[in-house]
């Protein structure tokens, strides 16, 4: 049997077993209402928001003989005399009361979590939550966050929602449409900025799935004036709060450059290549190909390639992937190289890829059987391009003399 709303405590949603009132008549159980006056130090009534005059606490005792009679009531109760009751409607009943108390009490934190604990591993009730307008009630939560009085209460549920958000499967136009509305997007990009790490894993995971059926936000965002979701995920990137979220970034980054050279050069003005490059060196075997390609597409254009050769560290960073890695990390390394060595051919650029072992990698990829051929065409190019000047330094490799011999 469930138990009437009156005899649930406003802030935790659950059976009062101490009831007491306060100055503005309203009803709550006592350890809770006295976590919110005493260890909070809030001056006001949690369910109306009225400023209270005095916080007495006056135990009501008629509500406690109410609910200990509706307990022995429930408990005497034979099992065999209720009708059968699907459990399916039994959860839907839970769900639609949450997203009530949600959208209209004050208390949206505490509701949010027992909504994601109800639909965390129950795949139909999660279609459910969708169906039943969750999506718009989340959006709701969300949106308080970018009023500009908001306040620690409100950041706290747009990250509660946030984390129901993220486990809703989100694979159909309509949803994503309804995820894409300013109500949901911004306070994600708001989030990404300044939430806490479990926030921003959470934001980044809905993220990439809208990207993978709509990038058209992938647009808006980058035009939009009031955030900056290039340097926000930058920020992410510098942060390594976890590979998982930093993969995450990428994958969204990627999208990013790709759809126009407008959002490359927002991106490397933001500082990206400088980022990539400091974070290669450490990167795990997938997200370190994923940075390669990164670097690749901003390498496309001539401020990318401007970029990379003023970072001092970049022509080693990449040359020690190269055959260290993967197949496609050697090749993708390559193809950088061969980007800032055809079209950016700056004597210091060709010192560091001689004492740094580039030029020797290069030849080696020649020994080595399995190689695209684009890729040893791009080392034998880069090779006969710039061999006039390499052969000045000393370590130069005798193997080379006798490759550019026989290939002249």
């Amino acid at each position: 049997m469930e138990a009437p709303f009156l005899f649930q405590c406003p802030i935790s949603l659950e059976l009062m077993e101490d009831p007491v009132t306060i100055a503005t008549g309203v009803t709550y159980e006592r350890k809770n209402i006295e976590k919110w006056l005493f260890t909070c130090k809030k001056l006001t009534c949690p369910a109306t928001m009225q400023r209270l005059e005095s916080f007495d606490l006056t135990p009501n005792h008629t509500l406690k003989r109410l609910i200990s009679s509706f307990l022995e009531h429930a408990a005497a109760e034979e099992p065999v005399t209720s009708p059968p009751c699907s459990s399916d409607a039994v959860e839907h009943d839970k769900l639609v009361s949450l997203l009530k108390s949600i959208q209209t009490g004050p208390f949206k934190a505490s509701g949010l979590r027992k909504l994601k604990v109800l639909v965390e591993k129950n795949d139909e009730l999660q279609k459910d939550l969708i169906r039943s307008g969750g999506i718009e009630v989340l959006g709701c939560v969300m949106s308080h966050v970018v009023v500009e009085n908001s306040d620690f209460t409100a950041f706290r549920a747009c990250e509660e929602a946030l984390g129901v958000l993220s486990l809703l499967p989100l694979s159909d136009d309509a949803t994503v449409e309804l995820v894409l509305k300013p109500d949901c997007l911004k306070p994600m990009m708001v989030i990404l900025q300044r939430g806490s790490a479990e926030a921003r894993v959470h934001a980044m995971s809905i993220l990439t799935k809208i990207s993978k059926i709509n990038n058209e936000w992938i647009t808006n965002m980058v035009t939009d004036q009031d955030v900056d979701i290039v340097k926000s995920l930058l920020d992410l990137l510098s942060d390594e709060i976890s590979t998982k979220l930093s993969s995450s970034s990428l994958d969204v980054l990627l999208e990013i450059v790709a759809t126009s050279n407008k959002n490359r050069l927002k991106a490397i003005e933001a500082g990206a290549v400088c980022i990539l490059l400091e974070l290669l060196p450490n990167a795990s075997r997938h997200n370190c190909e994923k940075v390669l390609l990164l670097l690749r597409r901003l390498c496309e254009c001539a401020e990318g390639r401007s970029a990379f050769a003023d970072h001092g560290l970049g022509v080693a960073a990449v040359s020690k992937k190269i055959l260290r890695v993967s197949e496609m990390a050697t090749k993708l390394g390559v193809q950088i190289l061969w980007l800032i060595s055809s079209f950016h051919p700056r004597k210091k650029l060709l010192e560091e890829m001689m004492v740094f072992g580039t030029v020797r990698k290069l030849l080696a990829l020649l020994h080595i059987d399995g190689r695209s051929s684009s890729t040893n065409e791009k080392a034998i190019k880069m090779m006969k391009l710039h061999w006039a000047v390499w052969r000045q330094y000393p370590c130069f490799p005798s193997e080379l003399k006798d490759f550019l011999r026989l290939n002249h």
